[in-house]
């Protein structure tokens, strides 16, 4: 699709007639920036692993960040009030919905420099704290996010159903070190749930001209979660030097230190000793986890988000993304002590 739909925009009153192209480097929805009379907005298509009913969520989410004085994306609704529109297709309902813009930010797929970091912790540090007092029961919930176990035994399963499959003999070998490290993982389901994210790779904050974070965007994710898992997520995207595609990555233990160092300067206070003790063995059961899904789909080809400029096949993508994760994993294994140490300094400052 290269551009919305016109009874999309009819619903918006003011984008009517807005010109739109596509916007954002996302592989889930499809985003494009309109431009219109009534100004600027984002327009997406959701991607269907979203029920439409996690609109409900973002709302009541941004409304209390916008309360408690943080910068946020709102939802615009729609002329007679709703906040997406559903347009059928042949194929499926499409839900689409449309978003306030937010000028002069910028996101990054690398850090661009080591005390980048720090900036994005004290960001999610203030995301938490602003959510902190909210009292909203969640509408749409994913169904088994970070269940670890579960990514493992579809991976076992995948590996025994697919010998026949092109990239078997390349996944295979990886599969076998990828599912040894996971029954050695700590089980962190115990953990207190907070209100959170759920998705915090670095292209989801939003920063200033001076490399300051100011808001965090793609709020389908948001949910209760616990801290090891959302900011074992984040110190996996934000302290892998190397980015997202590349195959032989190591975590900076300086990265993980000066965002934690960031995200206790806003939340210190909100952390339980036994979530700052978890927060390495997050970081290790996310790599983990992740290679285990990328290693599953590269035999599956089942992924939803992948490229096809730069990798031949669904396949081919994934297997790069899981041997990338799984060398992130094994560097935080490698120096599980040392990122404890900087950990619980970065806490205790």
């Amino acid at each position: 699709m290269t551009v919305p739909p016109a009874e999309v925009l009819a619903r918006y009153a003011g984008f009517e007639a807005a010109a739109a192209r596509p916007y954002g480097s996302g592989l889930i929805n499809d985003t494009f920036l309109l431009e219109g009379p009534a100004g600027r907005c984002v327009l997406q298509r959701l991607h269907p692993v979203f029920g439409a009913a996690v609109h409900h969520d973002i709302e009541a989410v941004t409304a209390h960040l916008a309360r408690n004085g943080m910068v946020t994306p709102r939802l615009i609704p729609t002329r007679d009030g709703a906040l997406w529109v559903e347009r059928p297709t042949p194929e499926r309902t499409e839900v689409w919905r449309a978003q306030t813009f937010l000028p002069d930010l910028r996101t990054y797929d690398r850090l661009a420099r080591d005390d980048h970091a720090a900036a994005a912790g004290a960001l999610v540090g203030r995301f938490h704290r602003a959510l902190h007092d909210l009292e909203h029961e969640y509408r749409f919930v994913r169904a088994g996010v970070h269940d670890t176990q579960g990514h493992l035994a579809t991976l076992a399963a995948a590996v025994e159903a697919s010998s026949g499959h092109r990239l078997y003999e390349d996944v295979a070998p990886l599969a076998e070190a990828i599912l040894a490290a996971g029954r050695a993982l700590p089980d962190l389901t115990g953990l207190p749930r907070r209100h959170s994210h759920g998705d915090l790779k670095l292209s989801n904050l939003l920063f200033d001209e001076r490399r300051e974070g100011v808001c965090l965007v793609d709020l389908d994710t948001v949910g209760r979660m616990n801290l090891a898992f959302e900011l074992g997520d984040a110190l996996r995207s934000w302290c892998n030097p190397s980015g997202e595609d590349a195959t032989d990555c190591a975590i900076s233990a300086e990265r993980v230190g000066l965002a934690v160092a960031g995200y206790a300067s806003a939340a210190r206070d909100l952390v339980d000793p036994v979530e700052a003790e978890s927060l390495v063995d997050g970081l290790a059961t996310i790599c983990v986890e992740l290679a285990a899904r990328f290693a599953a789909d590269a035999l599956l080809e089942r992924y939803f988000g992948w490229d096809p400029s730069r990798h031949p096949s669904r396949g081919a993508h994934n297997l790069v993304r899981a041997r990338g994760q799984w060398s992130l994993a094994r560097s935080v294994l490698a120096d599980r002590a040392g990122l404890d140490a900087r950990v619980a300094a970065a806490m205790a400052a």
